[in-house]
């Protein structure tokens, strides 16, 4: 299959899919219902696979929250590029929600989020990549991952 044009863009920036681990709850990563696409909220991981784990504001600054966040979305349109078969059906994203494992004092999730924002606006342009989105603090996530974020995303 070719690549598509989202995947080429990724590869200009220098990005890979991250490897997804196995689930360990009982969900879908992705659904589809008309022309939405609702993907389940997906962890910091690194290329390997492996979790990027640490409590911003305590373990991670704001900058490592960011990259932690773009790696949320490369995680995101890993598990789109296998349900979809091809990331050229996507249009673009309708919402984000963004959780960020951050100490009780931390205000800055907003920003951390940001990091996966600016990757789908670089990859889809402002009109597209751009959604709604919300972006709130957590006591805790999964296995101690620094952020986890779902969408809703539009197909072309």
């Amino acid at each position: 299959m070719a690549t598509s044009v989202i995947e080429q863009k990724l590869t200009a920036l220098g990005l890979e899919f991250p490897t997804l681990p196995a689930s360990k709850g009982i969900y879908k990563s992705c659904v589809t219902q008309g022309n939405l696409v609702y993907v389940s909220g997906h962890v910091s991981l690194n290329t390997d696979g492996t979790f990027i784990t640490g409590k911003l504001g305590k373990d991670l600054d704001e900058e490592q929250g960011q990259a932690a966040a773009r790696q949320c979305g490369l995680a995101m349109l890993a598990s789109l590029s296998k349900h979809l078969g091809n990331l050229d059906h996507v249009k673009g994203v309708v919402k984000l929600l963004g959780m960020v494992n951050a100490t009780p004092d931390y205000e800055k999730h907003p920003v951390v989020i940001n990091g996966c924002s600016a990757l789908f606006a670089e990859l889809w342009g402002e009109e597209h990549g751009i959604g709604v989105r919300s972006a709130v603090g957590m006591g805790s996530l999964p296995g101690n991952v620094a952020v986890e974020i779902e969408g809703i995303f539009e197909l072309v």
